[in-house]
């Protein structure tokens, strides 16, 4: 398949489970509070969103420790930044570099104008410079495909379902709700949506990220003209995340190119990241499909 008809397929598939996500918060405000929690949710929705979308990149930035770094203490940094932006036909980007030895980096920003590319500074001292440019190109790709917008708002309605759920367990325990209403079946279809709906939104939010992680790998493939940096790039950034473990806001994994708190076992099968061995084998074969063989 084509890199435009794997854009247009993921994108496809990225709004659909986003739009679930959206019914399945409205839906579960109508069932606790009526016709009157849709109104009242989907209010919240947008203000949620529009919270995200101003203040998302700022939030991440701070969290991260991120400082901003000017051309000459990374003119090579710099230049492979611009080159990438002119491949992606977008803006340069901001670029901050983050305190850490794990290599590592994100892209964050509410649109191509306002974007910023953040490098840990583990990545810039353990990596080559072409495995670096195929990081720097896979955050490109995510700037360039506003990724950043789609992950923001996935996880934003993903919290809201979840601080609900809470809110609802919590009025349960101590008594909330009408007594009319509360009779054995009642409670269990309360039960069970403060139970279904944090996990449904959960494997939504996963599925919205694991697309976005992979087109991001194959748009970074196009610009460079190959996947073996970002592949050999990929396997460098798994042992990093084992051997030098990083501290972040469990709200901000998603962001970054590897899942920098370390997950094995099942605490893998729920990671905003698709597997490592699976993204390098796609790149792999993206490879050898342009009779690239090494």
């Amino acid at each position: 398949m084509s890199i435009t008809r794997t854009k247009f397929a993921t994108q496809a598939r990225t709004w659909a489970i986003i739009a679930a996500l959206g019914a399945l918060f409205v839906g579960l405000g109508a069932l606790f509070f009526g016709s009157a929690g849709v109104y009242l949710f989907v209010g919240i929705a947008i203000v949620f969103n529009l919270v995200m979308y101003w203040f998302s990149a700022k939030f991440a930035l701070k969290t991260s420790r991120a400082r901003p770094v000017d051309r000459s203490e990374a003119p090579e940094l710099y230049r492979d930044i611009e080159e990438l932006a002119g491949k992606a036909g977008v803006p340069t980007p901001g670029v901050y570099l983050i305190p850490s030895e794990q290599p590592n980096a994100f892209a964050t920003g509410r649109n191509p104008k306002n974007a910023v590319i953040a490098v840990t500074e583990g990545l810039l001292r353990y990596l080559p410079r072409d495995q670096v440019k195929g990081v720097l190109a896979h955050e490109m790709g995510h700037i360039a495909n506003r990724d950043i917008l789609v992950m923001t708002i996935a996880a934003m309605i993903g919290a809201a379902i979840a601080a609900l759920a809470n809110i609802l367990q919590f009025s349960m325990l101590f008594g909330g709700g009408d007594d009319e209403d509360s009779g054995p079946l009642g409670i269990v279809g309360a039960l069970v949506a403060i139970i279904v709906a944090p996990l449904a939104a959960m494997i939504l939010q996963l599925a919205v990220s694991r697309q976005r992680e992979y087109l991001a790998d194959a748009t970074a493939a196009q610009y460079i003209g190959e996947g073996r940096p970002l592949a050999e790039a990929l396997e460098t950034l798994q042992r990093g995340v084992e051997t030098a473990p990083m501290n972040v806001n469990p709200a901000t994994e998603a962001l970054y190119i590897a899942n920098p708190l370390r997950a094995g076992g099942m605490a893998s099968l729920f990671s905003t990241h698709p597997p490592m061995e699976e993204r390098i084998r796609r790149l792999r074969e993206l490879d050898a499909a342009h009779g690239i063989h090494y």
